[in-house]
């Protein structure tokens, strides 16, 4: 018989919404960031399921983005988390940290807005639903990876700017580029494009990652927030 908590059992929750068998139904990116962890952790320990023991993960590690910074004696301090739990979780990191990266001598350069869209269109430009991502940048502006953050449009609900630079501050890049493209076939930004540029750019300077350019994607055609002065020109 499993043990009962505050938390709650794993058999508490519908067969079809047990993290696992919820990847296995709908694909891992249905699953919230408690229960990926909770997908790696495999399960809890006598007081906790691996739900309830990821969110204490979570909740010690400071969210998801934090995990890239904890150490082995912190994850032995969660209860719930082993000595083989917490290798998986730090492996899982490392991994996810790895696929982040490219090697140098594969790594393109981008100085302007035309090299940017020549990378992307191929890949991104024609789809018939809106996607957004990032490309994450070095210090010399040369490519450590494509993270895609949504799909579906571009609004406030999407483009949250944790989920823009999750994938940047994991990286430890300098700088994104941020693009997505109009299933229209027009390039042309809207005014909801134009205020989340300059919203996710504000926050950049908080985290200190720069926000290079907003690429707008059509099929062959593309629009660059940068070269229309909407973002300010690298000083």
């Amino acid at each position: 018989m499993e043990t009962r908590t505050g938390f709650g059992s794993m058999t508490d929750l519908a067969p079809g919404d047990r993290p696992r068998e919820k990847l296995e139904r709908a694909g891992a990116n249905a699953l919230g960031d408690n229960e990926l962890v909770a997908v790696i952790l495999g399960h809890g320990g006598a007081s906790a399921n691996a739900l309830a023991t990821a969110n204490r993960l979570l909740a010690v590690a400071g969210g998801v983005s934090g995990l890239t910074r904890v150490h082995r004696r912190l994850l032995l301090g969660v209860p719930g988390i082993g000595a083989a739990q917490a290798s998986r979780v730090l492996a899982a990191v490392e991994l996810g940290r790895r696929t982040l990266l490219v090697d140098a001598a594969d790594r393109p350069r981008f100085l302007d807005a035309s090299a940017m869209a020549q990378y992307l269109l191929p890949r991104f430009g024609a789809y018939p639903v809106e996607r957004f991502g990032v490309m994450l940048l070095d210090t010399t502006l040369r490519l450590m990876g494509v993270e895609l953050v949504s799909v579906g449009g571009v609004d406030r609900s999407l483009a949250h700017p944790p989920d823009v630079f999750r994938a940047a501050v994991t990286a430890r890049a300098s700088a994104v580029v941020l693009f997505h493209n109009h299933p229209s076939g027009d390039p042309t930004p809207s005014i909801d494009d134009i205020r989340l540029t300059q919203r996710l750019a504000a926050a950049g300077q908080v985290v200190g990652i720069e926000v290079v350019d907003h690429v707008i994607l059509a099929d062959r055609r593309y629009q660059s927030l940068r070269e229309s002065r909407i973002l300010p020109w690298r000083g």
